[in-house]
């Protein structure tokens, strides 16, 4: 099962995607310039063979809820997001924020 939502962060608009796969779920919270996921999402391939596209992202470990997710430390990010004043151990939302 796949859930969409919208979701407002400090007056901003964001789509929250979940998506119910056997023995886990995906988590992810998104705008048009990037976002943040679950552990399932591998940095390191967006930062090494996908460097061209210039993906804004972060990946938060051990949530299962988009709450958690929003609430949790990022554990890597892209370069990109790096850009954008996203840093490891930025909580979910606050990297967010940034992307406004």
């Amino acid at each position: 099962m796949v859930s969409l939502e919208p979701i407002v962060i400090d007056g901003h608009t964001f789509l929250a995607i979940n998506v119910q796969l056997p023995k886990t779920n995906l988590v992810m919270v998104t705008n048009d310039k990037g976002y943040i996921m679950c552990g399932a999402l591998d940095v390191a391939l967006l930062n090494e063979r996908l460097k061209d596209r210039r993906i804004i992202a972060g990946r938060a470990v051990g949530v299962k809820t988009i709450e958690q997710l929003l609430e949790a430390p990022l554990e890597s990010v892209t370069v990109e997001a790096e850009e954008y004043g996203i840093y490891t151990g930025m909580k979910g939302k606050d990297a967010l924020l940034k992307l406004v």
